[in-house]
């Protein structure tokens, strides 16, 4: 992992001490109003540099419109909290002004990722580019007490929140990405692996006992919002992300924000996969699929065509379809196949550019097959098909999707820019 030095100490400073008081003092106050932006200007400008990455202050106005006097105020107020860096001069014409570039400090902030699978928890302290600092697994059990899932949650970021690289740096909360279904206030439904989290709110227990900001998400919404967040243009547009993680989930990004729908419930992939193939019960509601459960139907389905070897698990039996065993390789197809049928359908439902595959689940010996296929679905088979093509790409984080994303859930919250956001996070 980068280990990063301390960065320079300056006027941003006074914010930061504030910050570290606060955690010295059980952190009382939302870590995640270390920053409160001004303005949606300013926001406007800090996601235009995140995007670039390295951005002159005439290229600023340029692509967003404001003047440069604005843009040069704004970048002063933002340097001077530490939260953004300048480059070394560029001369652009030989007798031109020199170029003077700004770019996100990423140790300005910091914050942690948690992805609660039933059976792992992954736990990541991450920085402003989403490089992970340390990560952490711990292994779960399916009985484990909502209280000591908090526990290990609370004790592990109280690990990290110690670490020097906290130092001359703004802590700005938790995020946490879990199966649905969930509650716009983060509370645990009926998730179907995991009974003893049933009508758990997390998100309130985690806030108690931390004391800091905690936003708690579906694990494929975080997913797309950690795409978002760290894919800077390649992710710019809209897109959806299909998450293989414990079962077939969706994150949705539109407009540039994650839609998390009424309920921040939106991307329920698996129900839009038992409508498209039929499998519903008497009363027409969407049964579960097992395809849409890679983990548990790979090894399961080939056993069913006939594999014999020795494959148990579900990483076992990836490996065998990467070495070519017939009944593992058609046991990893009729997952795709049907994977591809709710994908062919959320493009159709959504005109959508870009479907984005990872998560956890998706092991390099099924990347080709399933992208493949899902390619000449989402471009075959929808109505608008001749009015588009559809671009299928890998994600773009390799590991750690989930706890990433929801690291990266508390940065997009804290300086993305929004006019309207369905079921805005809180941060208070």
């Amino acid at each position: 992992m980068t280990q990063l030095s301390e960065p320079p100490r300056g006027a941003g400073d006074v914010l930061i001490h504030r910050a570290q008081r606060q955690r010295s003092t059980q952190r009382q106050q939302p870590g995640a109003n270390q920053y409160d932006l001004g303005s949606f200007n300013e926001a406007t400008i800090i996601e235009t540099i995140r995007q670039a990455g390295t951005i002159s202050r005439t290229e600023i106005s340029e692509l967003t419109g404001l003047t440069q006097q604005s843009v040069s105020r704004i970048l002063r107020v933002l340097l001077e909290r530490g939260l953004l860096a300048e480059g070394e001069q560029e001369r652009t014409e030989r007798l031109g002004k020199p170029r003077t570039p700004v770019r996100l400090r990423a140790a300005a902030a910091h914050a942690i990722g948690v992805l609660v699978d039933p059976e792992l928890m992954s736990v990541v302290l991450a920085d402003l580019d989403g490089t992970i600092i340390v990560w952490r697994s711990i292994p779960l059990t399916h009985d484990m007490a909502p209280d000591a899932l908090v526990d290990a949650i609370a004790l592990c970021s109280e690990e990290m929140l110690a670490r020097p690289e906290l130092v001359g740096s703004a802590f700005l909360g938790v995020g946490v990405a879990v199966p649905g279904p969930i509650t716009t206030d983060g509370s645990l439904l009926d998730l179907p692996l995991s009974e003893a989290w049933r009508n758990v709110p997390l998100r309130q227990l985690l806030a108690d006992r931390l004391g800091c900001a905690v936003v708690v998400e579906k694990d494929g919404a975080a997913a797309a919002i950690g795409e978002r967040w760290i894919g800077r243009t390649a992710r710019a547009g809209d897109f959806a992300y299909l998450y293989f993680g414990t079962g077939m989930g969706s994150g949705l990004v539109l407009n540039g924000e994650a839609y998390r729908g009424v309920s921040a419930n939106a991307g329920e992939f698996g129900q839009l996969c038992a409508i498209r193939i039929g499998n519903v019960d008497a009363q027409g509601r969407p049964m579960l699929v097992r395809e849409c459960n890679p983990t548990a139907a790979l090894p399961e389905i080939a056993r069913e065509l006939g594999y014999s070897g020795t494959a148990v698990t579900y990483q076992e039996m990836c490996r065998e379809v990467g070495r070519g065993d017939p009944a593992a390789y058609a046991a990893a197809q009729q997952i795709a196949d049907i994977i591809a049928l709710g994908a062919a359908a959320l493009v159709d439902l959504l005109d959508l550019p870009t479907l984005v595959v990872g998560g956890p689940a998706f092991e390099p010996e099924l990347q080709q097959l399933v992208l493949a296929t899902i390619d000449r679905a989402v471009n075959e088979l929808p109505t608008a098909r001749s009015a588009r093509h559809v671009t299928v790409e890998q994600s773009l984080i390799p590991e750690g999707a989930g706890a990433v994303g929801a690291a990266s859930m508390i940065f997009h919250a804290s300086f993305a820019p929004y006019v309207r956001r369905t079921q805005k996070y809180s941060l208070l």
